[in-house]
């Protein structure tokens, strides 16, 4: 029973320092963000932060894929709620670029993500979701709804336009202007391999 005591307490700590580092980042940012005050803020140390993360970055990486990964879950909702298919995907893109309106996931994925992480597509929540693109695609090329291509170079494509119009709307000086410019882009682009009829 200690141990299972001492694990839980583990997970606790590292929930509440991932919760904690998520508001420090989206309020301050990665460089402004201060270790010490948001592990005061929970009661933790910096030791704490080390035993579970190694250092910020490695908190931040934690944060990154909590966010990325509930992007992920919305999005697939979306698609769900579109009735899946090539309808579904295209309802998944836009709901990404649109997340890109959210100050949260602007600060912390979009724009200090790459900066601290390096390249988004090499981030294992991006992987997720390029697997879960191939699954569908993979469908819609054995119902001959898309033209006959390379399955992982259409999904690598696909999802990379995504990903680079929600980094385009979160750059943007006036991302509610740019968000419209950037999905109709995004789904005149991702026709092209439709089947026509």
């Amino acid at each position: 029973m200690a141990v299972r005591t001492r694990l839980e307490k583990m997970a606790e700590n590292r929930a509440r320092l991932i919760a904690a580092g998520r508001q420090a980042f989206a309020e301050k940012g990665f460089a402004a963000a201060s270790m010490d005050e948001f592990t005061a803020a929970v009661g933790l140390t910096r030791g704490a932060l080390h035993h579970n993360f190694g250092d910020k970055k490695g908190l931040f990486a934690a944060v990154v894929e909590q966010i990325d990964t509930e992007l992920s879950g919305k999005a697939r909702a979306c698609g769900i709620a579109a009735g899946g298919g090539w309808e579904g995907l295209m309802a998944e893109g836009r709901a990404y670029i649109e997340m890109a309106l959210e100050p949260e996931v602007q600060r912390i994925v979009l724009l200090d993500g790459p900066a601290v992480l390096g390249d988004p597509l090499q981030w294992p929540s991006q992987n997720r979701c390029l697997q879960a693109t191939i699954a569908t695609l993979q469908e819609l090329s054995a119902e001959g709804r898309i033209r006959s291509v390379d399955i992982e170079a259409l999904a690598r494509l696909l999802n990379g336009m995504a990903l680079n119009a929600a980094l385009w709307v979160a750059a943007s000086e006036d991302a509610a202007a740019t968000l419209p410019k950037a999905i109709a882009a995004f789904e005149a682009l991702a026709s092209g391999v439709c089947v026509d009829g």
